[in-house]
């Protein structure tokens, strides 16, 4: 893919720009200045840069200044920075470290690398000299960022990032919400997050807007900052919007400065309700970190729909033959009528378009790039018209007593009650055979799992075998960008607090005489009730 500009560029085009580029509690700093920061830890790169060995430097903070610095510069002296994610401690920590070969580590919590074997420093403490921007510019290709993936289902990879590929999307999106150097952008998703960098920082720095920086996302504070600094643009990626709208409405909510807000895979049930509450404009896609497939929203996109492709052909095809899955039917109550024929994986025939590959794993950017086409690992399906639906990831399917689905048409069912913040779905097995469906609930005040069992069976567009079996009620772990952990909770099934069981019509919480029932049930069907591998 042709790429028409580096970050390094874009950053030297802020160096005389005295308009204001960064805020933080408090303090702000003009773009002159910010450039003028990033010069200097450029120079204070070249003291430590390694003889042998890749130059690359892991960065563990929160949404702070000196992330924002480095950024810039690691741009300007063309090494490469590896977002390092907090929540994957101990070990997971220390292998991201070790398989994207870094040497050295930015962090102000020292304590979660002794014993790593390479330098740890503090970014805060570290004396800066004033420099001169480096006399030799960066190239379209040079590698800039290593992204973790969120590892929901699967370890997670570091996806290669290339200075070209970084502005360019960032001056994409520019254009797409009409960005401009009068904007302030609020940015409380994490920086070493592809969303943050993509849909935040980069298109503020191509532009000049004013960038407004939480140290992490806060529902109960967001329409309060947002107010504070002028925000007029802010992004998210996932269940954001959601946790804003679960907090208590006022009557200034819409009395805010923001004018638009973008983001990935927003709760559709909740798109609507955020820019009406707020007085703003949503603009939501579909897309992920390695970049190979972008769905947009167009205009008569249908309720539920991702939108079409933006980028490439992207069709469905059936994973292991290769051939195109059928046209989606749906039945009078709007409900998928052929799941088994029309879900598949979003592919993109034009091949990876901006996916480079992932850091040090050729094997698994093969897979991705199968037959000159670009695998995405998601499931979907499309309807007549063309519009493409999200069915889940790869593992993300159920077969409940003889029917087979995908797990996101019934989690976005669920969000649509008035009580459900969030809600994930996915499958535990069954004592005979196939599975049960278990859903994980987020709730609201007046959250009452009877009544919204009975709910999810009242709804014409719901199957009967969409209400589950299985309901865990309360916080659900997720990555440090928010992306709910699919993997720990179908290890952990009914093995946690909070859990409710169906029985025929009634819902009631699940004790410690049931697991055990449910033990037996297991044993006297002849089928082992294994418990899953593998990290949590």
């Amino acid at each position: 893919m042709e790429w028409m500009t580096t970050v390094s560029a874009l950053v030297r085009a802020r160096a005389d720009d005295d308009r204001p580029g960064l805020l933080f509690e408090g303090r702000s700093w003009t773009w002159r200045e910010h450039t003028a920061e990033a010069a200097a830890r450029a120079a204070y790169y070249e003291t430590v840069r390694p003889a042998n060995g890749p130059p690359h430097i892991g960065v563990l903070l929160e949404n702070v200044p000196e992330y924002s610095f480095w950024l810039a510069a690691a741009a300007l002296g063309r090494f490469v920075l590896v977002g390092l994610n907090a929540s994957r401690k101990g070990d997971g920590l220390l292998e991201d470290v070790a398989a994207t070969d870094c040497h050295l580590v930015l962090t102000d919590r020292p304590e979660l690398f002794e014993g790593v074997g390479i330098r740890v420093l503090d970014p805060h403490e570290i004396a800066y000299t004033p420099a001169d921007l480096p006399a030799t510019e960066a190239q379209n290709d040079d590698l800039y960022l290593l992204i973790f993936t969120s590892g929901t289902t699967g370890s997670p990879k570091a996806v290669m990032c290339s200075q070209g590929k970084i502005a360019t999307q960032g001056l994409g999106l520019t254009w797409r919400v009409n960005l401009t150097a009068e904007d302030v952008s609020y940015l409380s998703m994490p920086l070493f997050h592809s969303n943050a960098v993509i849909a935040g920082w980069s298109p503020s720095l191509a532009v000049g807007a004013t960038m407004a920086l939480k140290r992490k996302f806060s529902a109960s504070s967001f329409i309060d900052d947002c107010r504070a600094v002028g925000a007029t643009f802010a992004n998210y990626v996932g269940t954001p919007l959601s946790y804003v709208l679960a907090q208590p409405a006022r009557p200034d909510d819409a009395d805010n400065p923001l004018i638009r807000v973008f983001g990935n895979e927003g709760a559709p049930a909740d798109l609507e309700r955020f820019a009406t509450r707020f007085g703003c404009q949503v603009m939501d896609g579909f897309g992920s970190t390695e970049g190979g497939i972008s769905i947009t929203k167009v205009e008569d996109t249908p309720p539920g729909a991702l939108g079409k492709s933006s980028g490439g052909d992207v069709r469905i095809l059936d994973s292991e033959t290769g051939e195109e899955k059928a046209v989606a039917v749906f039945d009078a109550d709007g409900r998928l009528a052929n799941a088994e024929d029309a879900v598949g994986e979003l592919v993109n025939m034009d091949g990876p378009m901006a996916f480079e590959g992932y850091w040090n794993a050729p094997d698994d950017t093969a897979h991705r790039n199968r037959e000159g086409r670009y695998w995405s690992g998601d499931l979907g399906y499309r309807d007549a018209d063309g519009f493409l639906y999200f069915a889940g990831r790869s593992l993300d399917r159920l077969r409940v007593g003889g029917e087979n689905f995908p797990a996101a048409p019934v989690a976005r069912l669920m969000t649509r009650h008035p009580q459900v913040v969030e809600a994930v779905v996915y499958a535990v097995p069954d004592a005979t055979a196939g599975d049960q469906l278990m859903a994980a609930v987020v709730p609201a005040d007046g959250f009452d799992p009877a009544e919204f069992a009975r709910w999810v069976a009242s709804q014409p567009d719901a199957s009967r075998t969409w209400v589950p079996r299985y309901l865990r009620v309360g916080e659900v772990p997720k990555t440090a960008t928010g992306k709910v952990l699919v993997r720990q909770l179908s290890q952990q099934r009914w093995d946690a607090d909070g859990v409710w069981l169906r029985a025929g019509d009634t819902m009631r919480p699940l004790t410690e005489d049931d697991r055990v029932a449910l033990e037996k049930a297991f044993a006297d069907s002849g089928r082992p009730l294994l418990r899953p591998v593998g990290p949590p």
